[in-house]
């Protein structure tokens, strides 16, 4: 049975919201259950921002998560939140471009993403939260790409629907970029 409950979390503006927006979407268009649950800090842009998103077959009771299977920290300070909050053996993927230190936690799979000199790379630094979803598509396979791009899709509309080539690229990069 399929079951996700993650944290994503880092600073305003990192597109950590979007994250999780796309990935519930995803969930939707599988017909699975779904909750997205945002928390921002007191400041919109360069402070902290995060969101819970729990992927079911099984309806959720509660979208709020004491135990995320999954943690994507885009800063330092995200990682030493919420990595204490991940079981043995848990999944916490890392921008490394911007974390350039290790977890503490020893007993839990830590996968190190690139994601911000992949996004320039491919000409825009804003779609280092695309790369970190496509990381967290090979790490998990909690949904499939098909559902992700329909997400996208859905999600970029009107004068964003030209950044959709762009940010499909920046998932299939972070997906080449995670070695499982």
């Amino acid at each position: 049975m399929k079951h996700h409950a993650f944290i994503a979390a880092g600073f305003g503006g990192q597109g950590v919201m979007l994250f999780g927006k796309i990935l519930s979407l995803a969930a939707m268009y599988e017909n699975m259950y779904t909750t997205w649950l945002p928390s921002y800090g007191p400041e919109m842009r360069g402070g902290t921002a995060n969101c819970t998103v729990v992927l079911s077959e099984e309806y959720i009771a509660s979208p709020v998560v004491d135990q995320p299977t999954e943690v994507i920290a885009f800063n330092i300070p995200s990682m030493y939140k919420f990595e204490k909050l991940l079981p043995e053996n848990g999944i916490l993927l890392l921008n490394s471009s911007v974390i350039d230190r290790d977890p503490e936690r020893k007993d839990i799979q830590v996968y190190k993403i690139p994601a911000n000199e992949i996004a320039d790379e491919l000409g825009n630094v804003k779609v280092q939260n695309m790369v970190m979803l496509g990381a967290y598509l090979k790490a998990t396979n909690a949904v499939s790409f098909d559902s992700v791009k329909k997400a996208l899709e859905k999600s970029l509309k009107g004068k964003k629907a030209a950044l959709l080539d762009i940010n499909l690229k920046a998932i299939e990069a972070g997906m080449n970029a995670l070695v499982k």
